[in-house]
């Protein structure tokens, strides 16, 4: 089952003396995270209102509804902010990453190969790299390029591709 409430991003520290937050975007981006007038504590137990929400140097910039001073800002240093999944739009053919963590990772061709488990994914910019984490232990990296992923099937808990050649052999 999918989680309603997603993390969103870490208040990281305070700018200004007027209780404005910098957050780090755990989600898409600054500008995906701006977008929201709701935010969540605790996952989704407390709704805090967004007053204002501006990019700055890839940190959403927020003031919440009851932060005034810088005082009250950095009380808030460290915690997670949530938003509700029922206020996201996303593109036909996209996914939360948190709902891909933890994706058995199959072979799209001869199913019954199994490589491990969606354990990270990196946005590097060209392409998302994924990291594979097999029963062993050990951990693949995989591009995220549609020659390699082949299919994502989040409600039945899959992830299938067709590794390149020699992505996993062991020499």
């Amino acid at each position: 089952m999918l989680k309603q409430y997603l993390e969103a991003g870490k208040i990281v520290g305070s700018r200004g003396l007027r209780g404005e937050l910098r957050v780090e975007p755990w989600c898409d981006s600054a500008e995906f995270l701006c977008r929201f007038r709701k935010l969540y504590w605790k996952a989704g137990e407390e709704e805090v209102r967004v007053k204002t929400a501006r990019v700055h140097k890839n940190m959403a910039l927020l003031t919440l509804e009851g932060i005034e001073t810088v005082e009250q800002a950095d009380l808030l240093r460290g915690r997670i902010l949530y938003l509700d999944r029922h206020d996201c739009r996303l593109e036909p053919g996209r996914c939360f990453i948190q709902d891909m963590l933890g994706l058995t990772v199959l072979d799209a061709d001869n199913q019954a190969v199994c490589y491990g488990k969606l354990t990270d994914v990196y946005q590097t910019g060209a392409n998302d790299v994924y990291e594979v984490t097999g029963e062993d232990g050990k951990q693949y990296l995989i591009p995220a390029i549609p020659d390699v992923i082949i299919g994502k099937e989040i409600e039945r808990g899959r992830l299938l591709i067709r590794p390149l050649e020699g992505l996993f052999d062991e020499d």
